[in-house]
């Protein structure tokens, strides 16, 4: 769902606009709240305070909701534009601390994100192939982005070994166990991860 910038849409484009963003909100909420398989469509537009009608008619379905919730994702933590300036850094070591600002980026707004996906999979099989598409597209275009910079890796790594490092160190679990379950601060897991992607690859 692509966005215009502000200053080019109309008063109703705004406003739908607005109630897009009300019932991503809402969902999100009451997915992480009640769980995705439990949440109706009626129940978001209560949370909303928006037609139920007006949810199916932007986003169809859950599921429709699910993707939206993923995309605006995206559009937030600002990763991808990132990865691009980190593939125009010359020096290795500066593009490996760019990449884990990216990745501490990802999932430090993914987190919830990323719970509610694990939540659908378990209970819708479409979300649950849409989940594995995700992670699938994610390790191909790391894969294209790491062995690109191959040539600034140690001599002897080969470029497989060097993407599976890099996909390793950057799952969004690992984030979770660090951040969540350990308690380290998004700052700490970015400086650990920037420094063992350098430890491993440079």
């Amino acid at each position: 769902m692509s966005v215009k910038s502000n200053e080019s849409l109309t008063h109703r484009q705004r406003q739908a606009l607005g109630t897009q963003q009300l019932i991503l909100e809402a969902a999100r909420e009451l997915f992480m709240d009640s769980g995705y398989g439990t949440t109706t469509i009626e129940a978001i537009a209560v949370r909303a305070g928006v037609a139920v009608s007006t949810v199916y008619n932007i986003f169809g379905n859950k599921r429709g909701i699910l993707k939206a919730i993923r995309e605006s994702w995206h559009q937030e933590s600002g990763q991808r534009d990132l990865y691009q300036q980190a593939s125009q850094e010359r020096d290795p070591a500066r593009r490996l601390e760019m990449a884990a600002r990216a990745t501490r980026q990802q999932w430090e707004r993914g987190a919830v994100m990323m719970a509610i996906y694990q939540g659908a999979a378990a209970v819708d099989p479409d979300a649950a192939a849409e989940l594995h598409s995700a992670r699938a597209g994610r390790r191909t275009n790391l894969g294209q982005t790491v062995l690109g910079w191959a040539s600034g890796f140690r001599s002897g790594l080969e470029p497989r070994h060097a993407v599976a490092i890099f996909h390793s160190l950057t799952l969004p679990e690992v984030y979770l166990e660090l951040v969540r379950e350990w308690g380290w601060s998004a700052d700490e897991y970015q400086s650990w991860l920037a420094e063992s992607l350098k430890k491993q690859l440079l």
